[in-house]
């Protein structure tokens, strides 16, 4: 029988993560600056990881999978993710993250072509 889990401080303070970021980035230069630094750091890993894979060229098969596997569960959690206005912020970060991901993956398939 589960347990039910005890309310701390930080279990309740780590559920109002989004709401409080959501409020925070209600100024439109903040939520845009978010935005661009979420997409840049989804860049930076796929190229990373691109670059990564092609020096080391041992689990070329196995990092790809792995990629298409973390792309489709955020395609998945996209889709039955709750569309409030609360949680918009987060659909919009996940986006982001999954469009530098893949950008920085195809950037690093033709620097290889």
């Amino acid at each position: 029988m589960p347990r039910k889990i005890q309310s701390t401080s930080l279990h309740r303070s780590s559920g109002l993560v989004f709401q409080r970021l959501e409020s925070w980035a209600i100024n439109p230069w903040r939520r845009y600056s978010l935005f661009l630094i979420v997409l840049l750091v989804g860049f930076f890993v796929g190229s990373s990881i691109g670059m990564i894979n092609g020096v080391l060229a041992l689990m070329d098969p196995v990092g790809a999978f792995l990629i298409v596997l973390l792309l489709e569960i955020m395609v998945r959690l996209r889709r039955n993710w709750p569309s409030s206005n609360g949680a918009r912020i987060t659909l919009n970060l996940m986006d982001l993250v999954r469009i530098g991901l893949l950008y920085g993956l195809l950037l690093e398939g033709f620097k290889l072509l």
